[in-house]
This record gives C-alpha cells, structure tokens and sequence, in this order.
C-alpha cells in the first residue's frame, strides 16, 4: 500500500469509522473522509484529514469524491444504519462506494459488516436476528456485490460494539459460529490491521474480542498485525 496515497474512509463520523480515521491518522497515513453532514467536520480537519462532503446514497457525489484529484490506494467503508433508519446505506451506498472504488481502479477495499451477515447467521440467537434481519440482509448483499466487483477486498463482521476504550484483546477468526462483543477501537485497530497486509486479501473474517466471545470455545484466531 502506497502511503503517499490516500485512504479513503466512509462512516468515519462517528463509531467504527472514527476509530479507524484515529488509528490511519496515527500512523501518519493520510486520509479522505465522506461526510454527509457538517457536525464532524471540524474535529476531522483538527486531525489533518482532508473531508468531502456527500452522501453514499448519492452515486455521483461518490464517484466524485473517489475520482478525486488525490490517489485513493484503499476504500473502507463503515457506513450503515438500523432498521428505523429508513432508507438504509448498509446495501445501497456501499453499493455505490464498490462501483466507484472498480471504476478508480482502486487496490483494496474493506467493508465492515456484522457477525450475523451470510453463513454467521447461525452465530446469532434468535431474538437478535429477528431485531436485525432487515439490516443483515442488507450488509449480504454488500459483502456479495463486492466479493463479485473484481477487487482485493476484506470483509470484516464484528460482534456486539461498545463504545470503550481499547482493550487490545481483539481478534479475528474465520469461524463463522464465533459471536461475542469487542470495543469500537478494537475493531478499528483491526481494520488497519488488514489493510496493510496481503495475508488478508479475500478474506471474510469475523471479529470479537477473545475474553467476551461465546459460541464456539476453541477457535482460530488469525493474526495480520
């Protein structure tokens, strides 16, 4: 990954995508941020991160944010939303992000989904899925549309999130029967993980941390960092 490029980070207001920004930002890699609204803007910028505004659901303000003047070397996209949300980004804008990320002839990109999405279905109690079935069904056709769009790409579908600092102690697996809850930076540090290493191409992983995970006891954690 060419560090004079650009990371392109969508969702990067608030939650996941914020830890992400913090965590590229550290590293001293730049950023380009999507926002749809102004509220972050500023807190962004503090941080040396150069903000377009757009909204994902909005394929021409993508294309053009994507097709920028600066290289964009990797797309990570965030973005999603809950079943009250209406008219959801989870399908649609990282439809939209995916087509232009293949049309910019982009390295990598990496969706964050959610345990819960495609065959991990079978992680999730009941009483979760019937909550979450609109959205997770969406967050499939995401990871789908990319996994068929060409490009070098990592899915990564973390469990329950809080909104807590650090533990360290997250993890990833390709086990799809492994659920549990990991901390928002956690996961952040995570993506950042995959995005610099090869070993991560292709790869759908789900992420938890190894003292909150439940399911499955004895797993396989993979190790990218």
């Amino acid at each position: 990954m060419n560090r004079e490029s650009y990371i392109f980070v969508a969702g990067a207001s608030r939650g996941v995508g914020r830890e992400v920004v913090k965590s590229l930002r550290n590293q001293q890699i730049n950023v380009k941020a999507l926002l749809r609204t102004p509220d972050t803007q500023p807190e962004l910028e503090g941080m040396e991160v150069q903000v377009v505004r757009g909204d994902a659901l909005d394929i021409i303000a993508v294309e053009q944010a994507i097709l920028g003047p600066e290289p964009i070397s990797a797309v990570i996209s965030t973005i999603g939303g809950l079943p009250k949300d209406g008219e959801r980004a989870d399908y649609l804008g990282n439809k939209n992000l995916i087509d232009a990320a293949v049309k910019a002839g982009v390295k990598k990109f990496i969706l964050v989904s959610s345990i819960g999405s495609g065959e991990s279905v079978v992680a999730l109690p009941p009483q979760a899925l019937e909550t979450l079935k609109s959205v997770l069904q969406e967050k499939e056709k995401a990871e789908q549309h990319l996994i068929n769009s060409g490009l070098t790409y990592t899915i990564i579908r973390p469990g329950g999130l809080k909104s807590e600092p650090a533990t360290g102690n997250g993890v990833l697996t390709e086990n799809y029967r492994v659920a549990g809850t990991i901390h928002r930076a956690d996961v952040g540090q995570l993506v950042c993980d995959c995005l610099f290493s090869d070993l991560a191409n292709g790869k759908v992983l789900s992420a938890i941390d190894r003292n909150m995970a439940y399911g499955e006891p004895n797993f396989e954690v993979l190790n990218f960092s």
